[in-house]
């Protein structure tokens, strides 16, 4: 299998404008992103994805491959299919790595790659959850698995309802998964779902994935237990610098 690893970064962002390119220790939050992502020995190519010609020029000057998007998309999901349009060569499979993980191990990158044989449409990383600010945060998809791991249905509600046992006693009653958001897709069903308009399901939670399981598509789910680290505002930068600088 050939596996494309792409790391959409936009230059907008409502809570931290210009994230793709804080300084952190020296280099910018996607230049540490995209090094951390060629680490993986199960990626064929890693190039960043990207709406802004800043961050294309920046790219350009640290070495690392990117290809220049459309400001119109709507999700990371749909840049990393016009960025896979747009590069050469054929792959059986994209990785949508986050551009806001500055630290992100590559090791989960390559566990996600393993289940990428062919006949797994989707995939994405789950983390069992150990403590109960997580466990009822809205703020934290939960995933629910099947037998086969995979994905039932996402969450921002603590599922399933753990019933005739205090909250405080749910962790000990079931096992429980909080969502990591990195995605693969097989390139044709990343083709599909780009097409697919937004879900009643997906409306509901604001969760995007929701969109491919309402319309039938399946998505493996490979249980880690590295955490993410994702930035979404200035004091999470400072947060994440402080734990690995």
């Amino acid at each position: 299998m050939r596996i494309l690893g792409i790391i959409p970064a936009r230059y907008a962002s409502t809570r931290f404008p210009a994230k793709a390119l804080a300084d952190i220790g020296g280099k910018s939050m996607i230049r540490r992103v995209f090094e951390q992502s060629v680490k993986s020995t199960q990626l064929d190519n890693v190039i960043v994805a990207t709406d802004d010609e800043r961050i294309f020029e920046h790219v350009l000057s640290f070495g690392g491959n990117v290809v220049m998007t459309s400001q119109d998309h709507h999700s990371g999901t749909d840049r990393c299919y016009e960025a896979l349009t747009k590069t050469e060569g054929l792959y059986d499979y994209v990785i949508n790595i986050q551009g806001d993980e500055p630290f992100i191990n590559p090791e989960p990158i390559n566990q996600l790659a393993a289940v990428l044989d062919g006949e797994t449409e989707l995939a994405t990383l789950v983390k069992v959850i150990d403590n109960d600010e997580i466990l009822f945060s809205p703020n934290v998809p939960k995933a629910v698995l099947n037998k086969k791991n995979e994905v039932m249905y996402f969450s921002r509600q603590t599922i399933p309802y753990i019933r005739n046992s205090d909250k405080d006693q749910w962790l000990h009653a079931h096992t429980f998964y909080k969502h990591i958001g990195i995605y693969a897709y097989r390139s044709d069903v990343l083709s599909e779902i780009t097409k697919l308009p937004v879900s009643s399901l997906e409306k509901a939670e604001a969760l995007e994935q929701l969109r491919w399981l309402e319309n039938g598509y399946s998505i493996k789910a490979v249980v880690t237990s590295d955490d993410s680290h994702g930035v979404d505002t200035p004091d999470d930068l400072a947060r994440v610098t402080k734990k690995f600088l």
